[in-house]
């Protein structure tokens, strides 16, 4: 499996109030259903006064693990609605835990549905959510001459240069986006008349979140 999947890269805390009722959401990534719980629990004392701490994570790329707690409210009102706003937005390897502070006023099974939804998509907004696309790594040796092509090329098709070495010859890494590869690799062959050695490196996922480039650690299997 090697195609594109959103994950939730950074947490982060949003809150809503809905008839004086405070919804607090707090997502965090998670890669199991340990850190999941381990969470949910952090959250729990943190917010120990909270009339519920309710909860919502799903894990791995085909959501094998999906989990999600009322605590206390009514069923299907709280959890299962905040996972709904997971899945929604397509979003893997994340855990939302919204806690409520009761303002007085009963809102209803459609008003903490609504509430709790809401509150998820807060807390979303609040976090960093990164598409993880998969790439290979390219590594290119050329002579002087072929510089200014590759790096046109490069520019041309919007692909990320990861290094360069300056010696008697050039040695550039270029991350290449996986459906480019053929691709980039045909035009600078072409560019350079066939002088460049163009060797393929690993495959990886890599992402873009606000301008940086994010590489991640785990390889693939093409």
């Amino acid at each position: 499996m090697t195609g594109e999947y959103k994950i939730l890269y950074q947490g982060g805390t949003g809150e809503i109030v809905e008839k004086k009722s405070r919804f607090i959401a707090t997502t965090k990534p998670v890669k199991s259903e340990e850190e999941a719980l381990a969470f949910i629990e952090e959250m729990k004392k943190k917010y120990w006064d909270a009339t519920h701490n309710c909860s919502a994570f799903v894990i791995g790329r085909d959501n094998k693990i999906q989990r999600c707690s009322d605590d206390g409210e009514p069923g299907q009102t709280a959890g299962k609605p905040m996972l709904d706003v997971l899945l929604g937005e397509g979003i893997h390897d994340a855990c939302v835990v919204v806690t409520r502070y009761f303002g007085g006023t009963l809102l209803g099974t459609g008003g903490l549905v609504r509430a709790y939804s809401k509150a998820a998509q807060e807390g979303l907004l609040a976090s960093r959510v990164v598409t993880k696309k998969p790439a290979k790594e390219i590594q290119i040796t050329t002579d002087y001459n072929g510089v200014g092509k590759i790096q046109y090329i490069a520019g041309q098709m919007d692909i990320k240069a990861l290094d360069s070495q300056y010696t008697e010859q050039v040695v550039f890494s270029f991350l290449v986006p996986l459906e480019m590869t053929e691709s980039f690799i045909s035009k600078v062959t072409e560019g350079t008349n066939g002088r460049s050695q163009i060797e393929e490196k690993s495959c990886v996922y890599y992402g873009i979140s606000e301008k940086e480039l994010i590489l991640f650690p785990e390889s693939l299997e093409i």
